[in-house]
């Protein structure tokens, strides 16, 4: 799941994760790029609207174009089931945006010199690559 406070009107904005679903892709309270409007492709991840609760915000990896919409999955398949399997196909305009890049916060009470800023960049900072298999794996099960 994805917390976010507003409504997408600029190309790029910040959205944090909740939950362990796309562990290890991504963790709790993650940090997220997101880009919408990008174009989307399989092996993306994505942060999309519920499509049975649609106040709320989740994140999961781009399966598999199905008609107009998109199969759905969280990385982590010991996670508590929120994903395709149980809403079914996502309706194309439900998905937001790509999700570009996650950095992990700063840890709270640590002192913020130069080089340590430096390399929390270097540790925490990582661009979320499109998987390009995933869709070919799930299949082949």
């Amino acid at each position: 799941m994805v917390e976010q406070g507003w409504e997408p009107t600029a190309v790029f904005g910040v959205a944090e994760v909740t939950g362990p679903s796309m562990v290890p892709t991504l963790r709790h309270r993650d940090q997220l790029l997101v880009h919408y409007g990008a174009r989307l492709r399989v092996g993306d991840v994505a942060v999309l609207r519920h499509p049975l609760q649609q106040d709320l915000l989740i994140v999961k990896r781009l399966v598999d174009r199905r008609g107009a919409g998109w199969w759905v999955l969280g990385d982590n398949p010991d996670a508590e089931v929120v994903d395709s399997r149980a809403f079914g196909v996502v309706p194309a305009e439900l998905v937001l945006g790509r999700v570009r890049a996650r950095y992990r916060p700063i840890r709270a009470g640590r002192q913020r010199s130069a080089v340590v800023v430096l390399s929390w960049l270097v540790s925490a900072v990582r661009p979320v690559l499109a998987d390009r298999s995933v869709s070919r794996r799930l299949r082949a099960r």
